[in-house]
């Protein structure tokens, strides 16, 4: 409450979290005891757990009237950027802008390329997604080694992921919205997706390795900003941008582990 006032979602209804959700309402008291001001509430990214449990639940009030409009548009976004997803856009083989690319002033061949760190980070994702989510599905590389112009998805893997987002519950849509617009990649934002919701913890493979091995949020920020960690590794950080920018994506990326968790 605000001013002894309740919190309410984007359709004014009063901001109602689940009993087993405790975490999360308890993030969502501390959200908001952060606030200095009434005028705060106003912007989203001061509350951006009560913004998303918002949306869940709007979503889940839809859902439950039959109205589909909402769902529908958030399955329709996220296939769009399936089809230019981040975990599926490498660089071509040689570059030769590319500070370690091609073979080194010595002669030898030089270190790692962009392209091969990309594969080697999106080929577990995509193996677990592959095994334990989409079986049998192909799921390829949307650019050729030496192409610029993006390949779209067989159409069976279309219809398939397109079904599974479709029986998603409210709340893990409305999380799984979230980190697509986080990552630009609805194949991360699925495998984190996974990893913490309740609704798939039977589908997670048992490790016997600990807490520490899950696929978590650094794990899908590092997916999602291979080409930037390339490139500020080489020329360096800007000041108040890229440090901002992580930031940022894992506070979005732990919220949607909150509302799902």
């Amino acid at each position: 409450m605000l001013d002894t006032r309740p919190v309410r979602t984007a359709a004014k209804r009063i901001l109602t979290i689940p009993h087993n959700k405790r975490a999360l309402a308890t993030a969502i008291a501390l959200e908001w005891d952060h606030l200095v001001s009434a005028q705060q509430a106003l912007k989203q990214h001061y509350i951006p757990l009560t913004s998303l449990t918002s949306r869940a639940l709007d979503l889940q009030v839809a859902d439950a009237q039959g109205n589909t409009r909402i769902r529908e548009e958030i399955i329709k976004m996220m296939m769009r950027y399936l089809s230019t997803d981040t975990l599926l856009c490498w660089a071509p083989e040689k570059n030769l802008h590319d500070p370690t690319g091609g073979t080194g002033t010595s002669g030898t061949q030089s270190l790692e390329s962009l392209r091969d760190r990309q594969i080697a980070i999106a080929e577990p994702i995509i193996g677990f997604l592959k095994t334990h989510i989409f079986p049998g599905v192909d799921i390829e590389p949307i650019l050729d080694e030496d192409s610029i112009m993006p390949k779209s998805q067989p159409q069976m893997t279309l219809e398939i992921i397109r079904g599974w987002l479709h029986g998603l519950p409210a709340f893990e849509l409305a999380a799984l919205e979230r980190n697509v617009l986080a990552t630009k990649s609805l194949l991360i934002a699925v495998r984190l997706l996974v990893e913490w919701s309740e609704e798939f913890s039977t589908m997670r493979p048992d490790n016997g390795e600990g807490q520490s091995k899950r696929f978590g949020i650094s794990q899908a920020a590092d997916a999602c900003s291979v080409e930037v960690t390339w490139q500020t590794d080489s020329w360096g950080e800007v000041d108040d941008t890229h440090d901002v920018d992580k930031e940022d994506l894992a506070r979005q990326l732990g919220s949607s582990i909150l509302l799902v968790s």
